[in-house]
């Protein structure tokens, strides 16, 4: 695989995220350049690490990730965004309130997760391609770098104008992104 399909793959891969940070970024009280760093950091580093397993775990199992992958990123999704839909909504019924400075680890840790299971398959896939896997999982964590990392900071001026209504939205992008991963692999809308 050439240097620019790899970075095709990179960024391609790195979209899912993209929109995740954004809605995570709406939501925050206008995030500075360091935490969306922090956010973009651990959204690339668990979409580097995905490809890694995915080529580790070789042709063995690959048909029974890429016959759940789907499902575990659609309940995670899922579930995150409903979580964020929740909060929006209490906020919005219950006398103003600020909103938060970050997000907590565990929860970019598990909607980079479930943003990144596609990875997993990828990597398999790659498996029966004679690539350099290390490369192109650097080239994917870094490309997923950048693009949470400005998810956030479009976020950060998103977030102001929506007011309490961003963590709404961001709750609705998750569940979309689990939405639209589920449609890709059982194409349920043609």
């Amino acid at each position: 695989m050439t240097f620019i399909a790899t970075l095709i793959l990179a960024f391609g891969m790195s979209m899912d995220a993209f929109a995740a940070a954004l809605g995570k970024g709406a939501s925050l009280n206008r995030p500075n350049f360091k935490e969306a760093l922090r956010t973009g950091l651990i959204f690339g580093v668990i979409e580097m690490l995905t490809p890694l397993i995915g080529w580790a775990i070789g042709l063995a199992a690959s048909r029974y990730i890429m016959a759940w992958d789907h499902w575990v990123a659609f309940g995670l999704l899922t579930v995150l965004g409903g979580r964020m839909m929740m909060e929006g909504f209490r906020q919005t019924a219950d006398e103003p309130c600020e909103a938060p400075q970050r997000h907590g680890f565990m929860v970019l840790a598990l909607t980079a997760v479930a943003t990144s299971l596609d990875a997993l398959a990828v990597g398999v896939g790659l498996a029966f391609l004679q690539v350099n896997i290390v490369l192109t999982a650097l080239t994917i964590g870094a490309a997923t770098t950048i693009m949470a990392t400005t998810g956030v900071m479009v976020g950060r001026f998103i977030g102001p104008v929506m007011g309490k209504w961003a963590e709404v939205l961001g709750g609705l992008v998750l569940i979309s992104i689990g939405c639209t991963i589920l449609n890709q692999h059982l194409n349920l809308f043609g």
